[in-house]
Protein backbone atom coordinates (compact mmCIF):
# COMPACT_ATOMS: atom_id res chain seq x y z
CA UNK A 1 0.00 0.00 0.00
CA UNK A 2 0.90 3.06 -0.89
CA UNK A 3 0.58 6.85 0.32
CA UNK A 4 0.03 9.64 -2.35
CA UNK A 5 0.80 13.60 -0.96
CA UNK A 6 -0.96 16.28 -1.87
CA UNK A 7 0.63 19.44 -2.59
CA UNK A 8 1.36 21.44 0.60
CA UNK A 9 3.02 24.05 -0.52
CA UNK A 10 4.17 27.58 2.06
CA UNK A 11 3.06 30.69 0.90
CA UNK A 12 5.49 33.05 -0.92
CA UNK A 13 3.33 36.09 0.66
CA UNK A 14 5.31 35.96 3.66
CA UNK A 15 8.82 37.46 2.46
CA UNK A 16 8.79 40.55 0.91
CA UNK A 17 11.73 40.60 -1.27
CA UNK A 18 12.88 43.92 -2.60
CA UNK A 19 13.15 44.71 -6.11
CA UNK A 20 16.66 46.03 -5.52
CA UNK A 21 19.06 45.64 -2.85
CA UNK A 22 22.20 48.36 -2.03
CA UNK A 23 25.53 47.30 -0.05
CA UNK A 24 24.83 47.47 4.10
CA UNK A 25 27.52 49.86 5.06
CA UNK A 26 27.65 51.45 8.72
CA UNK A 27 24.39 50.61 9.53
CA UNK A 28 22.34 51.70 5.89
CA UNK A 29 21.35 50.32 2.61
CA UNK A 30 24.18 52.31 -0.45
CA UNK A 31 24.81 51.75 -3.73
CA UNK A 32 28.24 50.18 -5.22
CA UNK A 33 30.69 52.95 -6.00
CA UNK A 34 29.88 52.55 -10.10
CA UNK A 35 26.34 51.51 -9.91
CA UNK A 36 27.20 47.85 -11.11
CA UNK A 37 24.34 45.23 -10.52
CA UNK A 38 23.98 42.04 -10.78
CA UNK A 39 20.47 39.17 -10.66
CA UNK A 40 20.01 36.66 -8.25
CA UNK A 41 17.68 34.19 -9.21
CA UNK A 42 15.38 31.20 -7.90
CA UNK A 43 17.50 27.92 -8.90
CA UNK A 44 14.06 25.85 -8.45
CA UNK A 45 12.06 28.33 -11.32
CA UNK A 46 15.11 30.70 -12.93
CA UNK A 47 12.88 33.73 -12.07
CA UNK A 48 14.43 36.43 -11.15
CA UNK A 49 13.95 36.90 -7.58
CA UNK A 50 16.38 40.53 -7.18
CA UNK A 51 19.09 42.77 -8.51
CA UNK A 52 22.03 43.48 -5.62
CA UNK A 53 25.14 45.66 -5.68
CA UNK A 54 28.28 44.77 -7.07
CA UNK A 55 30.93 45.38 -4.78
CA UNK A 56 34.18 47.33 -6.48
CA UNK A 57 37.09 47.83 -3.92
CA UNK A 58 36.27 51.39 -2.91
CA UNK A 59 33.09 49.62 -1.62
CA UNK A 60 35.15 47.15 0.23
CA UNK A 61 37.33 50.20 1.69
CA UNK A 62 34.41 51.84 2.87
CA UNK A 63 33.26 48.71 4.61
CA UNK A 64 36.47 47.80 6.42
CA UNK A 65 36.81 51.56 7.45
CA UNK A 66 33.45 51.53 8.68
CA UNK A 67 33.96 48.56 10.94
CA UNK A 68 37.32 49.59 12.43
CA UNK A 69 35.66 53.36 13.42
CA UNK A 70 32.72 50.81 14.93
CA UNK A 71 35.82 48.40 16.89
CA UNK A 72 36.56 51.05 19.23
CA UNK A 73 33.36 51.47 20.81
CA UNK A 74 31.81 48.37 20.37
CA UNK A 75 35.07 46.17 21.69
CA UNK A 76 35.14 48.64 24.83
CA UNK A 77 31.61 47.60 25.77
CA UNK A 78 31.54 44.80 28.82
CA UNK A 79 30.79 41.19 27.70
CA UNK A 80 27.29 41.68 29.40
CA UNK A 81 26.25 44.38 26.54
CA UNK A 82 27.13 42.54 23.96
CA UNK A 83 25.39 39.87 24.79
CA UNK A 84 22.25 41.75 25.05
CA UNK A 85 22.05 42.80 21.43
CA UNK A 86 23.14 38.87 20.52
CA UNK A 87 20.22 37.63 22.26
CA UNK A 88 18.35 40.47 20.88
CA UNK A 89 19.57 38.97 17.15
CA UNK A 90 18.64 35.51 18.37
CA UNK A 91 15.35 36.31 19.21
CA UNK A 92 14.21 38.13 16.30
CA UNK A 93 15.36 35.50 14.39
CA UNK A 94 12.94 33.29 15.87
CA UNK A 95 10.53 35.37 15.38
CA UNK A 96 11.23 36.12 11.14
CA UNK A 97 12.09 32.30 11.16
CA UNK A 98 9.24 31.27 8.65
CA UNK A 99 10.02 34.42 6.56
CA UNK A 100 13.70 33.71 6.32
CA UNK A 101 13.10 29.89 5.52
CA UNK A 102 10.91 30.98 2.54
CA UNK A 103 13.39 33.04 1.37
CA UNK A 104 16.18 30.97 2.11
CA UNK A 105 14.50 28.05 -0.01
CA UNK A 106 13.69 30.50 -3.07
CA UNK A 107 17.13 31.87 -3.42
CA UNK A 108 19.19 28.87 -2.32
CA UNK A 109 16.63 26.11 -3.78
CA UNK A 110 16.93 23.73 -0.70
CA UNK A 111 13.47 22.36 0.61
CA UNK A 112 11.17 24.17 2.96
CA UNK A 113 11.26 21.32 5.39
CA UNK A 114 14.92 21.71 5.58
CA UNK A 115 15.56 25.35 6.03
CA UNK A 116 12.17 25.89 8.86
CA UNK A 117 13.27 22.60 10.62
CA UNK A 118 17.19 22.74 10.22
CA UNK A 119 18.95 26.04 8.99
CA UNK A 120 16.84 28.37 11.08
CA UNK A 121 16.76 26.41 14.30
CA UNK A 122 20.47 26.20 14.25
CA UNK A 123 21.05 29.97 13.36
CA UNK A 124 19.27 31.16 16.45
CA UNK A 125 20.76 28.52 18.65
CA UNK A 126 24.23 29.89 17.26
CA UNK A 127 23.69 33.40 18.21
CA UNK A 128 21.83 32.29 21.43
CA UNK A 129 24.98 30.34 22.31
CA UNK A 130 27.65 32.95 21.39
CA UNK A 131 25.58 35.65 23.99
CA UNK A 132 26.08 33.44 26.80
CA UNK A 133 29.85 33.30 25.70
CA UNK A 134 30.50 37.22 25.65
CA UNK A 135 30.53 38.06 29.08
CA UNK A 136 32.83 34.42 29.90
CA UNK A 137 35.60 34.68 27.94
CA UNK A 138 38.17 35.09 30.23
CA UNK A 139 36.82 31.46 31.29
CA UNK A 140 36.61 29.80 27.60
CA UNK A 141 40.37 28.61 28.13
CA UNK A 142 42.58 30.92 26.13
CA UNK A 143 43.75 32.77 28.59
CA UNK A 144 42.68 35.28 31.46
CA UNK A 145 42.62 38.66 29.55
CA UNK A 146 41.86 37.46 26.22
CA UNK A 147 41.23 40.81 23.35
CA UNK A 148 39.47 41.02 20.43
CA UNK A 149 41.28 40.60 16.89
CA UNK A 150 39.78 43.69 14.83
CA UNK A 151 37.62 43.65 11.81
CA UNK A 152 36.94 40.43 10.41
CA UNK A 153 36.54 39.52 6.84
CA UNK A 154 34.44 37.05 6.51
CA UNK A 155 33.16 34.77 3.35
CA UNK A 156 30.48 32.88 3.20
CA UNK A 157 29.30 29.68 0.66
CA UNK A 158 25.69 29.14 -0.91
CA UNK A 159 24.53 25.83 0.18
CA UNK A 160 23.99 26.76 4.11
CA UNK A 161 23.98 30.81 3.81
CA UNK A 162 22.29 32.18 7.12
CA UNK A 163 23.94 29.24 8.73
CA UNK A 164 27.20 29.87 7.80
CA UNK A 165 26.64 33.36 8.71
CA UNK A 166 25.75 32.66 11.92
CA UNK A 167 28.39 30.63 12.74
CA UNK A 168 30.94 33.34 11.83
CA UNK A 169 28.98 36.53 12.77
CA UNK A 170 28.17 35.04 16.43
CA UNK A 171 31.08 34.32 17.26
CA UNK A 172 33.00 37.36 16.13
CA UNK A 173 30.63 39.83 17.68
CA UNK A 174 30.87 37.97 21.50
CA UNK A 175 34.36 38.05 21.18
CA UNK A 176 34.58 42.14 20.64
CA UNK A 177 35.54 41.93 16.90
CA UNK A 178 33.47 43.93 14.01
CA UNK A 179 32.46 42.39 10.87
CA UNK A 180 32.45 42.66 7.11
CA UNK A 181 30.80 39.63 5.47
CA UNK A 182 30.55 38.61 2.15
CA UNK A 183 27.73 35.84 1.00
CA UNK A 184 28.09 33.83 -1.66
CA UNK A 185 27.10 35.61 -5.24
CA UNK A 186 24.26 33.47 -5.71
CA UNK A 187 22.34 33.48 -2.38
CA UNK A 188 22.83 37.20 -1.40
CA UNK A 189 18.95 37.73 0.05
CA UNK A 190 19.44 36.04 3.01
CA UNK A 191 22.28 38.04 4.42
CA UNK A 192 20.73 41.49 3.45
CA UNK A 193 17.79 40.21 5.20
CA UNK A 194 19.99 39.62 8.34
CA UNK A 195 21.38 43.37 8.03
CA UNK A 196 17.65 44.00 8.33
CA UNK A 197 17.46 42.38 11.81
CA UNK A 198 20.77 44.29 12.87
CA UNK A 199 18.86 47.25 12.37
CA UNK A 200 15.98 45.87 13.90
CA UNK A 201 18.28 45.12 17.40
CA UNK A 202 19.84 48.24 16.96
CA UNK A 203 23.33 46.82 16.70
CA UNK A 204 25.35 49.99 16.35
CA UNK A 205 26.44 51.30 13.06
CA UNK A 206 29.37 49.13 11.35
CA UNK A 207 29.71 46.28 13.94
CA UNK A 208 28.22 44.13 10.73
CA UNK A 209 28.32 45.06 6.92
CA UNK A 210 27.48 42.74 4.45
CA UNK A 211 28.87 43.75 1.01
CA UNK A 212 27.41 41.72 -2.20
CA UNK A 213 29.17 40.91 -5.45
CA UNK A 214 31.22 38.12 -7.02
CA UNK A 215 34.39 36.45 -6.08
CA UNK A 216 36.30 40.08 -6.96
CA UNK A 217 34.90 41.76 -3.99
CA UNK A 218 35.89 38.38 -1.77
CA UNK A 219 39.16 38.79 -3.12
CA UNK A 220 39.76 42.39 -2.34
CA UNK A 221 37.99 41.99 1.37
CA UNK A 222 40.39 39.17 2.00
CA UNK A 223 43.04 41.32 0.45
CA UNK A 224 42.62 44.43 2.27
CA UNK A 225 45.55 45.35 4.54
CA UNK A 226 42.79 46.59 7.33
CA UNK A 227 41.46 43.30 7.70
CA UNK A 228 42.53 41.87 10.85
CA UNK A 229 41.13 38.09 10.83
CA UNK A 230 39.80 36.21 7.91
CA UNK A 231 37.15 32.96 8.07
CA UNK A 232 36.12 31.43 4.50
CA UNK A 233 33.95 28.33 4.16
CA UNK A 234 34.40 27.12 0.48
CA UNK A 235 36.06 25.22 -2.38
CA UNK A 236 39.52 24.04 -1.42
CA UNK A 237 40.89 25.69 -4.96
CA UNK A 238 39.49 29.07 -3.36
CA UNK A 239 40.67 28.07 -0.19
CA UNK A 240 44.51 27.72 -0.66
CA UNK A 241 44.08 31.25 -3.15
CA UNK A 242 43.07 32.66 0.29
CA UNK A 243 46.32 30.93 2.29
CA UNK A 244 48.16 32.35 -0.06
CA UNK A 245 47.07 35.51 0.01
CA UNK A 246 47.38 36.35 3.68
CA UNK A 247 50.66 34.38 3.62
CA UNK A 248 53.11 36.62 5.03
CA UNK A 249 50.70 39.24 6.72
CA UNK A 250 49.43 38.90 10.28
CA UNK A 251 46.31 38.28 9.53
CA UNK A 252 44.78 35.40 11.46
CA UNK A 253 42.61 32.86 8.75
CA UNK A 254 40.71 29.73 9.47
CA UNK A 255 39.60 28.04 6.57
CA UNK A 256 36.10 25.20 5.90
CA UNK A 257 36.78 24.02 2.88
CA UNK A 258 35.66 20.75 0.84
CA UNK A 259 34.95 17.17 1.82
CA UNK A 260 34.39 13.54 0.78
CA UNK A 261 33.52 11.80 3.92
CA UNK A 262 33.16 7.84 3.97
CA UNK A 263 30.21 6.72 5.88
CA UNK A 264 30.98 3.53 6.93
CA UNK A 265 28.18 0.68 7.53
CA UNK A 266 29.66 -2.60 9.63
CA UNK A 267 27.76 -5.82 9.22
CA UNK A 268 26.10 -6.06 12.40
CA UNK A 269 24.98 -2.21 11.81
CA UNK A 270 20.85 -1.86 12.11
CA UNK A 271 20.02 -1.79 8.59
CA UNK A 272 17.10 0.24 8.21
CA UNK A 273 18.46 3.34 10.20
CA UNK A 274 22.00 2.98 8.45
CA UNK A 275 19.94 3.87 5.16
CA UNK A 276 18.07 6.70 6.83
CA UNK A 277 21.52 7.81 7.73
CA UNK A 278 23.20 7.46 4.46
CA UNK A 279 20.07 8.71 3.01
CA UNK A 280 20.14 11.84 5.17
CA UNK A 281 24.06 12.01 4.76
CA UNK A 282 24.19 12.33 0.96
CA UNK A 283 20.70 13.58 0.11
CA UNK A 284 20.14 16.31 2.54
CA UNK A 285 20.19 20.05 0.89
CA UNK A 286 21.08 17.70 -2.49
CA UNK A 287 24.35 16.46 -1.46
CA UNK A 288 25.27 20.69 -0.92
CA UNK A 289 26.92 19.75 2.28
CA UNK A 290 31.45 19.85 2.49
CA UNK A 291 30.74 17.12 4.77
CA UNK A 292 28.61 14.91 3.28
CA UNK A 293 28.62 11.22 3.56
CA UNK A 294 29.13 10.92 -0.16
CA UNK A 295 31.53 7.63 -0.50
CA UNK A 296 29.73 4.60 1.22
CA UNK A 297 31.89 1.52 2.45
CA UNK A 298 29.92 -0.97 3.22
CA UNK A 299 31.10 -4.42 4.56
CA UNK A 300 30.75 -7.18 1.80
CA UNK A 301 28.72 -9.54 3.54
CA UNK A 302 25.74 -6.57 4.18
CA UNK A 303 26.48 -5.20 0.79
CA UNK A 304 23.59 -6.74 -0.89
CA UNK A 305 20.66 -6.41 1.80
CA UNK A 306 21.75 -2.80 2.28
CA UNK A 307 21.74 -1.78 -1.39
CA UNK A 308 18.21 -3.02 -1.68
CA UNK A 309 17.05 -1.42 1.10
CA UNK A 310 18.67 1.77 0.21
CA UNK A 311 17.54 1.84 -3.39
CA UNK A 312 13.94 1.26 -1.67
CA UNK A 313 14.82 4.07 0.49
CA UNK A 314 15.62 6.17 -2.67
CA UNK A 315 12.50 5.66 -4.47
CA UNK A 316 10.63 7.38 -2.02
CA UNK A 317 12.38 10.33 -2.04
CA UNK A 318 10.38 13.44 -3.13
CA UNK A 319 12.34 15.76 -5.89
CA UNK A 320 10.18 19.28 -6.77
CA UNK A 321 9.25 22.38 -5.32
CA UNK A 322 11.41 23.31 -2.70
CA UNK A 323 8.27 25.39 -0.75
CA UNK A 324 6.78 22.48 -1.03
CA UNK A 325 6.44 20.94 2.81
CA UNK A 326 6.57 17.38 1.19
CA UNK A 327 9.73 17.62 -1.15
CA UNK A 328 12.79 15.73 0.14
CA UNK A 329 15.71 17.05 -2.60
CA UNK A 330 14.96 20.65 -4.13
CA UNK A 331 16.68 22.29 -6.84
CA UNK A 332 20.11 22.18 -7.42
CA UNK A 333 22.14 25.46 -6.62
CA UNK A 334 23.23 27.14 -9.83
CA UNK A 335 23.33 26.08 -13.80
CA UNK A 336 27.40 25.95 -13.17
CA UNK A 337 27.06 23.85 -10.22
CA UNK A 338 24.26 21.57 -11.76
CA UNK A 339 27.28 21.05 -15.12
CA UNK A 340 29.82 19.78 -12.46
CA UNK A 341 27.53 17.38 -10.56
CA UNK A 342 26.74 15.84 -14.39
CA UNK A 343 30.36 15.84 -15.70
CA UNK A 344 31.43 14.23 -12.82
CA UNK A 345 28.84 11.44 -13.24
CA UNK A 346 29.23 11.00 -16.87
CA UNK A 347 33.01 10.50 -15.72
CA UNK A 348 32.01 7.57 -13.10
CA UNK A 349 29.64 5.92 -16.00
CA UNK A 350 33.03 6.72 -18.15
CA UNK A 351 35.26 4.95 -16.08
CA UNK A 352 32.79 1.48 -15.17
CA UNK A 353 30.82 1.93 -12.94
CA UNK A 354 27.35 1.56 -12.36
CA UNK A 355 24.93 4.40 -12.35
CA UNK A 356 21.40 3.71 -10.52
CA UNK A 357 18.88 6.41 -10.04
CA UNK A 358 14.80 5.92 -9.10
CA UNK A 359 12.28 6.90 -11.42
CA UNK A 360 12.10 10.59 -11.24
CA UNK A 361 10.04 13.41 -12.93
CA UNK A 362 11.94 16.26 -13.01
CA UNK A 363 10.59 19.73 -13.32
CA UNK A 364 10.81 21.45 -16.75
CA UNK A 365 12.58 24.83 -15.56
CA UNK A 366 15.48 25.24 -13.07
CA UNK A 367 17.99 23.01 -11.82
CA UNK A 368 17.28 19.68 -10.85
CA UNK A 369 19.51 16.28 -10.65
CA UNK A 370 17.84 12.89 -9.76
CA UNK A 371 19.24 11.35 -6.53
CA UNK A 372 22.30 8.64 -7.67
CA UNK A 373 24.22 6.22 -6.82
CA UNK A 374 27.12 4.27 -8.34
CA UNK A 375 28.16 0.70 -7.66
CA UNK A 376 30.91 -1.17 -8.41
CA UNK A 377 33.45 2.06 -7.95
CA UNK A 378 36.82 1.74 -6.78
CA UNK A 379 39.20 4.08 -5.54
CA UNK A 380 40.96 5.64 -8.71
CA UNK A 381 37.17 6.67 -9.95
CA UNK A 382 37.02 10.31 -10.15
CA UNK A 383 33.55 10.21 -8.15
CA UNK A 384 35.32 8.41 -5.20
CA UNK A 385 38.17 11.05 -5.08
CA UNK A 386 36.47 14.89 -6.42
CA UNK A 387 33.92 16.66 -4.64
CA UNK A 388 30.94 16.49 -6.11
CA UNK A 389 28.75 18.48 -3.91
CA UNK A 390 25.91 17.16 -5.61
CA UNK A 391 23.15 13.93 -4.52
CA UNK A 392 25.57 11.37 -5.90
CA UNK A 393 26.88 8.56 -4.01
CA UNK A 394 29.67 6.32 -4.63
CA UNK A 395 29.46 3.08 -3.23
CA UNK A 396 32.63 0.87 -2.21
CA UNK A 397 33.47 -2.60 -0.08
CA UNK A 398 35.42 -3.51 2.71
CA UNK A 399 35.87 -6.74 4.66
CA UNK A 400 37.84 -5.58 7.37
CA UNK A 401 37.88 -3.01 10.05
CA UNK A 402 41.27 -2.25 9.07
CA UNK A 403 40.32 -1.79 5.08
CA UNK A 404 37.59 0.41 6.38
CA UNK A 405 40.32 2.87 7.78
CA UNK A 406 42.78 2.82 4.68
CA UNK A 407 39.93 2.92 2.40
CA UNK A 408 38.29 5.85 4.46
CA UNK A 409 41.73 8.15 5.04
CA UNK A 410 42.55 7.44 1.22
CA UNK A 411 41.65 11.03 0.41
CA UNK A 412 42.92 14.13 0.18
CA UNK A 413 40.01 15.73 2.09
CA UNK A 414 39.66 15.11 6.35
CA UNK A 415 36.40 16.78 7.15
CA UNK A 416 33.96 14.24 8.28
CA UNK A 417 32.75 10.37 8.84
CA UNK A 418 30.31 8.45 10.02
CA UNK A 419 30.49 4.48 11.62
CA UNK A 420 27.58 2.57 11.36
CA UNK A 421 28.00 -0.46 14.12
CA UNK A 422 26.67 -2.06 17.08
CA UNK A 423 30.12 -2.28 19.23
CA UNK A 424 31.32 0.54 20.94
CA UNK A 425 34.88 -0.59 21.00
CA UNK A 426 35.00 -0.20 17.35
CA UNK A 427 33.51 2.80 17.07
CA UNK A 428 36.08 4.08 19.49
CA UNK A 429 38.89 2.50 17.84
CA UNK A 430 37.16 3.36 14.13
CA UNK A 431 37.36 7.00 15.41
CA UNK A 432 40.88 7.11 16.85
CA UNK A 433 41.80 5.85 13.39
CA UNK A 434 40.29 7.84 10.95
CA UNK A 435 41.54 11.46 9.85
CA UNK A 436 38.55 13.25 10.02
CA UNK A 437 37.35 16.16 11.71
CA UNK A 438 33.94 14.68 13.19
CA UNK A 439 32.97 11.21 13.38
CA UNK A 440 29.55 10.57 14.07
CA UNK A 441 28.32 7.27 15.51
CA UNK A 442 25.42 5.51 14.55
CA UNK A 443 24.16 9.16 12.86
CA UNK A 444 25.09 11.32 10.02
CA UNK A 445 24.48 15.38 10.32
CA UNK A 446 24.13 16.23 13.12
CA UNK A 447 25.55 19.86 14.00
CA UNK A 448 24.94 21.48 17.70
CA UNK A 449 26.50 24.95 18.64
CA UNK A 450 27.98 23.73 21.49
CA UNK A 451 30.35 21.05 19.10
CA UNK A 452 33.36 22.52 17.24
CA UNK A 453 33.78 21.69 13.59
CA UNK A 454 36.41 21.64 11.28
CA UNK A 455 38.85 19.53 8.94
CA UNK A 456 42.15 18.40 8.31
CA UNK A 457 44.39 18.34 5.36
CA UNK A 458 42.57 19.67 2.13
CA UNK A 459 39.11 20.21 4.36
CA UNK A 460 41.23 23.92 5.91
CA UNK A 461 42.45 24.62 9.38
CA UNK A 462 40.54 25.77 12.58
CA UNK A 463 37.40 25.15 14.51
CA UNK A 464 34.05 26.82 14.27
CA UNK A 465 31.63 26.03 16.55
CA UNK A 466 31.81 25.71 20.69
CA UNK A 467 34.00 27.88 22.63
CA UNK A 468 37.10 26.46 19.91
CA UNK A 469 35.29 29.07 17.62
CA UNK A 470 36.01 31.74 19.90
CA UNK A 471 39.71 31.26 19.22
CA UNK A 472 39.81 32.28 16.12
CA UNK A 473 38.31 35.83 16.63
CA UNK A 474 40.55 36.16 20.00
CA UNK A 475 44.00 37.41 20.51
CA UNK A 476 45.55 34.61 22.38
Amino acid sequence: MTFDYAPAPESRAVVDIAPSYGLFINGEFTEAADGKVFKTISPSSEEVLSEVAQATAEDVDRAVKAARKAFQSWSALPGSERAKYLFRIARIVQERSRELAVLESLDNGKPIRESRDADLPLVAAHFFYYAGWADKLAHAGHGPDPRPLGVAGQVIPWNFPLLMLAWKIAPALAAGNTVVLKPAETTPLSALFFADICRQAGLPKGVVNIITGDGSAGAELVGHPGIDKVAFTGSTEVGKAIARTVAGTPKKVTLELGGKAANIVFDDAPIDQAVEGIVNGIFFNQGHVCCAGSRLLVQESVQDELLDALKRRMGTLRVGDPLDKNTDVGAINSAEQLARIRTLAEAGEAEGAERWAPACELPSSGFWFAPTLFTGVTQAHRIAREEVFGPVLSVLTFRTPEEAVAKANNTPYGLSAGIWTEKGSRILWMANKLRAGVVWSNTFNKFDPTSPFGGYKESGYGREGGRHGLEAYLDV
